[in-house]
């Protein structure tokens, strides 16, 4: 079903006074746990699950943790050897990349977390629509994925909230919901999906009239 630019731009319109969930893909996410061996609580946001198939398999963590702020990388391939420093390039949209140095956990191959560098890039992650993510792990192959920034704010801004730490003062608000990201949106959309859509959206159009 194909909608002229005109059409879609005034469903834009609507959408961004009254957002739908239904273009909502799996947002970033708030979450508590509790560490076995302490007892203590602790918080993260992190990031969607991976789509299959396009990049490697890598999600974020902003973790609060003893009251530190940390900046996790999980995938499912091999990184370096435990405790071991590596470095991390990552780029918001398309600005300068950035590189920092993280270090894998005691305990694993395959994650690896900065407290240096983690305000840094959790107020970077707040600016943008889509992070690229590189590392070349220590066999030399380069593992890469592109992770997107939607919906950051509650959740970054609740684990700053939990350390006692606040957005810095150049993180801009989240980017205005474009017409070129809403077709893309709703081009990924099925049939019976897009319909939905419509119909709310006629019903806000009736509401308003």
């Amino acid at each position: 079903m194909k909608y002229n630019r005109n059409t879609l731009a005034i469903m834009l319109g609507l959408l961004i006074a009254c957002p739908l969930n239904a273009l909502a893909d799996n947002p970033w996410t708030y979450q508590q746990g509790r560490n076995s061996s302490t007892n203590q609580t602790y918080s993260f946001a992190q990031s969607p699950l991976p789509q299959p198939g396009r990049y490697d398999d890598m999600m974020l963590e902003i973790v609060c943790k003893e009251n530190k702020l940390q900046v996790v990388i999980n995938t499912d391939d091999l990184i370096a050897s435990q405790g071991s420093s590596f470095n991390l390039e990552y780029q918001i949209d398309k600005k300068t990349p950035v590189v920092i140095q993280m270090k894998t956990f005691s305990d694993s191959k395959r994650r690896g977390y900065t407290e240096e560098f983690a305000k840094r890039m959790a107020d970077d992650l707040l600016t943008g629509q889509a992070v690229f993510i590189r590392i070349t792990t220590m066999i030399r192959t380069a593992l890469s994925s592109s992770i997107p920034l939607d919906n950051t704010v509650k959740p970054i801004q609740q684990v700053f909230a939990d350390c006692g730490l606040n957005a810095s003062n150049n993180v801009a608000s989240q980017p205005i919901y474009g017409l070129t990201e809403f077709e893309h949106e709703f081009g990924k959309l099925d049939a019976d999906q897009q319909q939905q859509v419509l119909t709310k959206i006629k019903k806000i159009m009736t509401e308003i009239q």
